[in-house]
């Protein structure tokens, strides 16, 4: 434990300590967050700012028989801290009995305490900037737009239950595009490690995808037979996990996971496996809970979903330790995800496409109907028509209409690239590791402005 992690533990005990002089009866989980995040924005290929923050939250959730209450603060000293447990307690005296409420979290062992990187920890903005500058010279003429930033988390939590656990985590993220007058390409990159990641290949991708999209040409709008990228990969797992594999989404009746169905084409094999090498995050949850590996999906059979402690009290399962902050009205959503990548290159797929499209990445995507997955939404920086084996030229931008369960189901996976690119989703602290993937079919419904 770092003198940090040790000061940040020190102010969760004492916490604990106060809600149990004020009231002996009261049950409580309090996390205390340190996060470093600096950011270095640039645009027109020039950076033009650097951000900087150090904060300290501490999140308080208690109760007094069965009525609960949540506060925070980033006051930590100690009349900060009174005042907390004090509105907290307060809170919950008028509150109505709150059915799921699990009790304080037990003592349990957290194996592991996160990945963190020292040097990514400690970055500065002239750090970030060299990563800028190797992104924006593989673009030569081009103008080029994006940040990178690092984020150190720090946490500790306790509860009156006597659960008591530390740990620290890293995260270094790349995105950027490249502009034409006409077109753009993206490049990205993430990992625990800022030395990992790779600006200039990330750079050389996003002018090559600009400089070939530079004369798109409009097509029919269509169900077409598509090879997706790893970005846009990412993009439909990041659906399926969050109202989907969502425990509590599931016990309403909004998902569509069918526990022991075969609900996807048997090559698809979806595991949350924190433990993976390349993991973000902290290895406990919200609720000082240990993140654990388990299957979602195996050859196609949907196997489990994702549990905090409330969903799993109400349904008689064992939590995942995907507990989120603020999550109760939500529910919990897996971490790090990762599908089980094939064997095949992205030219192999291409090739064997008669007529289809290759999509580099989605944007701006809205669930429609989370019991059927259908999602619409756009794409972007680099669509691509293929005919008879053969990219043969960009094309506009187009909207899409589609059940993403229904994209992967049985049949309609055709190829599993191996190249287990990874890109971060709107997972938080989360990640997600995707190859690419060759599908029967898409269903486009018109241009982008339709």
């Amino acid at each position: 434990m770092s003198d940090v992690q040790g000061q940040l533990q020190e102010l969760a005990d004492d916490v604990i300590a106060s809600v149990g002089a004020h009231r002996s009866d009261a049950e409580a989980n309090v996390s205390v967050t340190r996060t470093r995040h600096g950011l270095t924005r640039f645009a027109n290929s020039f950076i033009h700012q650097h951000v900087g923050e150090d904060t300290r939250e501490v999140r308080l959730t208690l109760a007094i028989e069965g009525r609960t209450a949540t506060a925070s603060t980033t006051d930590t000293d100690p009349e900060g801290l009174r005042q907390l447990v004090e509105r907290t307690l307060t809170s919950a005296e008028v509150q109505p009995v709150d059915p799921t409420w699990p009790g304080a979290t037990p003592r349990v062992d957290v194996s592991g305490t996160g990945n963190l990187d020292p040097a990514t920890a400690d970055a500065a903005p002239g750090d970030r900037a060299q990563l800028v500058k190797a992104f924006v010279d593989e673009g030569p003429g081009l103008r080029a737009a994006g940040f990178v930033d690092t984020a150190t988390t720090e946490a500790a939590f306790a509860s009156t239950a006597g659960q008591r656990v530390s740990g620290a985590a890293t995260r270094a993220t790349l995105d950027g595009i490249h502009q034409t007058a006409t077109s753009a390409g993206s490049g990205h990159a993430t990992s625990f490690r800022l030395s990992e990641l790779d600006a200039a290949a990330a750079g050389a991708r996003a002018a090559d995808l600009a400089r070939r999209s530079e004369r798109a040409v409009d097509i029919d709008p269509g169900t077409y037979p598509v090879v997706l990228m790893p970005e846009a990969v990412a993009t439909v797992l990041t659906f399926i996990a969050v109202y989907g594999f969502n425990g509590k989404a599931h016990h309403e009746g909004a998902s569509f996971a069918e526990i022991g169905e075969q609900q996807f084409d048997p090559s698809i094999t979806i595991t949350a496996d924190p433990s993976d090498p390349r993991s973000l995050g902290l290895p406990f949850d919200a609720e000082g809970s240990p993140r654990r590996r388990y299957p979602l999906v195996a050859d196609g059979i949907t196997e489990n979903l994702a549990h905090d402690r409330r969903t799993a009290q109400v349904v008689g399962a064992t939590t995942t330790g995907d507990a989120l902050p603020g999550g109760e009205g939500f529910g919990a959503m897996p971490g790090t995800l990762v599908l089980r990548p094939g064997a095949a290159t992205s030219d192999q797929m291409i090739a064997s496409v008669e007529r289809g499209l290759l999509v580099t990445q989605f944007h701006y995507c809205r669930i429609l109907d989370p019991k059927s997955q259908v999602v619409t939404g756009l794409t972007r920086n680099g669509t691509f028509l293929i005919e008879d084996g053969q990219v043969t030229g960009a094309v506009g931008n187009l909207r899409f209409t589609q059940s993403f369960t229904a994209a992967l189901g049985e049949g309609q996976v055709l190829q599993l690239g191996g190249d287990d690119r990874y890109a971060s989703g709107d997972f938080g602290e989360g990640m997600i590791i995707a190859p690419s993937l060759q599908l029967a079919g898409w269903n486009f419904t018109g241009g982008a402005k339709g």
